[in-house]
């Protein structure tokens, strides 16, 4: 699957907890990445700074949907799942 054009949800809802280049306190869910621009396009997409979570990160339709409102809700749901497990 290719990145939705215009979407961002993973620059959105995911909380990345180590510190990233602009970011020196990580992000939390539900937090606006400061590398999303108004295109909502990863400015460090190819950018050795960006954070490994990024990288990793791989679009698929369990995870992303098929609109960018199904995709916040599900990256939403993964990471309060996630936290959960975690506490």
């Amino acid at each position: 699957m290719q990145c939705r054009p215009h979407c961002g949800a993973c620059c959105v809802a995911p909380a990345i907890t180590r510190p990233f280049w602009g970011m020196p306190g990580g992000k939390a869910a539900g937090e606006r990445c400061v590398h999303l621009t108004v295109q909502r396009t990863c400015r460090l997409f190819g950018d050795p700074r960006r954070p490994k979570t990024c990288i990793d990160f791989l679009p698929e339709p369990a995870t992303c949907g098929s609109t960018r409102s199904e995709a916040l809700e599900l990256l939403d749901a993964l990471e309060r799942e996630t936290a959960e497990a975690l506490a």
